[in-house]
């Protein structure tokens, strides 16, 4: 890639996608100026305007749904078989299969195909579908198409494919997640851009904030909770202040679990409350009319958090058959049953030592999105706290969280914020540390994210304060002892640093100290172990007796091909290159002593932690 006129921050969101930028050479003012791209998208039909969100949403109209030209955008001369955005949102409310909503949830559900068509979920069989990333690769294709034609109108250096980009993820996506958004990207046209975690992304965007500031606001031994609760996920990072050289530094040290819980199932069970409202001559809701029903408790939702003011909002669910109008239900949500259903089912008082509670699941189920059983946010944030309360080295912090920074469409309601303070600060008392926890004051918490990402831009070019990230854990290979067979007793196993705690995403380490023997030509299993607790550990480093302290994280089973003749199989002697990929996985590269030959081995490095 050449010299980008702008660095781009996107966030491809669950719920809505935003744009930030910024120009990537320093300007004459100084500071770096960090502005929102303001999106055209259709609104109605045939009416096109520019707005700061995009909704998450893609409507695949029948022939009969959208007027004829209704579609149409103004950088394209043909138009579009679907729409993205306001109207696709606002449409898709009221003929809900066929709308693809949450696309983003569906990338990270290993239970279903995701590059198969198989979205909207649970629509008529002649319905159209395509998969989660392709749903993903619209919604970026969209934001690609409307960028060139307002900011690259006769200015080819300018178009989005250029630019130095910053696409944020979940920091508990998985690989396969992760990879699946590298796949949609560059379906969109996209190929030259980093993945960057969500929580990290509004932390640097409160950084931004702050300027200078920062530090006045945070100080060395000061663990953030990044609670960052979106559309469709949930997130936890802690993030420690320490001292390097007499200044402050930012030192990213744990990520939780992967928790698919949302505003997505809080607008699911407010529509339930609606639904057991209805009257009962108004007869049974199928799935089309409940799926529309859910959509527009989503709406008012927003609108009741948004605004104290407001004491009830209406909810329209449309009738079936012919007699649509006449069929129409009318009832309304009010601020009680909100407040309700998402503090005491959501967001329930409980103690530090309590954990997700599970349930005996169906034996048969719905192949949906595997949403949690536990749906108190509060009790999976006590099971991420407690587990690192024992893990932190103590010169590293990353214990009781003494800040916390909202993140998350969920988080913009004060009455959700004030929630969670209420449990941390009771935490803080039932173990003795006091009621000290303060809250850091984001900035719009819709935007955070992508400003935040071409923030991260700026550090990387030397502009900015960088948060030194990297692995949260120390991973190893299991390596099997030579030793004579016994029989049943297994060969000990011992554990080979292979990505120290804080290696960066794109650094490499080879271990070229040690040779170790490599099985090809036949099945074998191999071994990634991790720990939270040997943070000094380094690459090359071999730990016969590790005392409980590092797990064992996956095993892989698979056959490495031995294609060479001579070799044919067996044992040959390796050194091996790890390699922590920008994507989120560790390659572990085996090279031959011989011929320099190279096999690969990928694994995972966003499981979930060992309990």
């Amino acid at each position: 890639m050449g010299n980008p006129k702008y660095i781009v921050g996107i966030d491809l969101g669950t719920t809505n996608c935003v744009v930030a930028y910024t120009r990537a050479e320093p300007s004459d003012a100084g500071e770096a100026d960090i502005r929102i791209f303001e999106i055209p998208q259709l609104v109605s039909p045939g009416e096109v305007e520019a707005k700061a969100l995009l909704s998450s949403c893609l409507l695949l109209p029948g022939p009969h749904d959208v007027p004829e030209g209704g579609l149409g955008l103004p950088w394209s001369r043909e138009e579009p078989d679907g729409c993205v955005g306001e109207f696709a949102r606002k449409r898709g409310a009221e003929i809900p299969h066929r709308l693809v909503a949450s696309a983003k949830s569906w990338l990270c559900h290993d239970g279903v195909d995701r590059s198969r068509p198989i979205l909207p979920w649970g629509g008529p069989e002649e319905a159209r579908r395509i998969s989660p990333v392709e749903a993903s690769a619209r919604l970026l294709a969209h934001l690609r198409d409307a960028w060139n034609y307002e900011m690259a109108a006769g200015d080819p250096d300018a178009r989005l494919e250029a630019q130095d980009l910053y696409l944020t993820v979940p920091a508990s996506f998985d690989a396969v997640a992760r990879e699946l958004t590298v796949h949609a990207a560059r379906a969109a046209g996209l190929e030259h851009f980093t993945l960057l975690e969500e929580p990290q992304a509004a932390f640097y965007a409160w950084l931004e904030s702050r300027k200078d500031r920062w530090r006045e606001e945070v100080g060395k031994g000061d663990t953030i909770l990044v609670c960052d609760v979106g559309g469709g996920t949930t997130d936890f990072s802690l993030i420690v202040v320490t001292e390097e050289e007499g200044n402050l530094a930012l030192k990213r040290v744990a990520v939780g679990d992967h928790i698919l819980l949302g505003g997505d199932n809080m607008d699911l069970a407010l529509a339930h409350v609606i639904r057991a409202k209805l009257p009962q001559k108004a007869g049974k809701l199928d799935a089309w009319q409940f799926r529309g029903l859910w959509h527009s408790c989503q709406a008012a939702k927003e609108r009741l958090l948004g605004d104290s003011s407001i004491r009830s909002e209406p909810v329209v669910i449309l009738g079936r058959g012919s007699s649509l109008i006449g069929g129409t239900l009318r009832t309304e949500l009010t601020r009680e049953e909100a407040e309700s259903v998402l503090l005491d089912g959501f967001l329930p008082l409980c103690g530090f030592s309590e954990s997700p509670e599970g349930r005996v699941r169906a034996g048969m189920r719905e192949m949906g999105l595997p949403y949690e059983a536990d749906p108190a946010v509060t009790r999976h944030l006590a099971g991420f706290l407690m587990r690192q309360s024992g893990r932190s080295d103590a010169e590293e912090g990353g214990g009781a969280p003494t800040a916390v920074l909202f993140n998350g469409g969920v988080m913009k309601s004060r009455l959700i914020r004030d929630r969670v303070l209420e449990v941390l600060r009771s935490w803080g008392e039932e173990s003795g540390a006091g009621d000290a926890i303060r809250e850091l004051a984001a900035g719009d918490l819709d935007l955070a994210v992508a400003r935040g990402a071409a923030y991260y831009g700026l550090a990387r070019r030397g502009r900015g304060i960088r948060i030194r990230a990297g692995t949260a854990r120390s991973y190893y290979i299991g390596i099997e002892s030579a030793m004579p067979s016994v029989p049943g007793v297994p060969a000990p196993l011992k554990a080979l640093c292979v990505a120290p705690f804080g290696m960066e995403e794109g650094s490499e380490a080879s271990i070229r100290q040690q040779e170790f023997g490599l099985v090809l030509g036949e099945p074998a299993e191999f071994r990634l172990l991790a720990s939270t607790t040997r943070r000094r550990d380094q690459a090359g480093e071999v730990v016969e007796d590790w005392d409980e302290e590092i797990d064992e994280v996956s095993a892989m089973e698979t056959l490495l091909p031995a294609d060479d003749a001579e070799e044919g199989g067996g044992i040959i002697p390796v050194w091996l290159q790890s390699r922590v990929t920008e994507v989120g996985t560790l390659e572990i590269w085996c090279v031959s002593r011989k011929d320099g030959k190279r096999w690969k081995l990928e694994f995972s490095l966003r499981e979930r932690e060992p309990a």
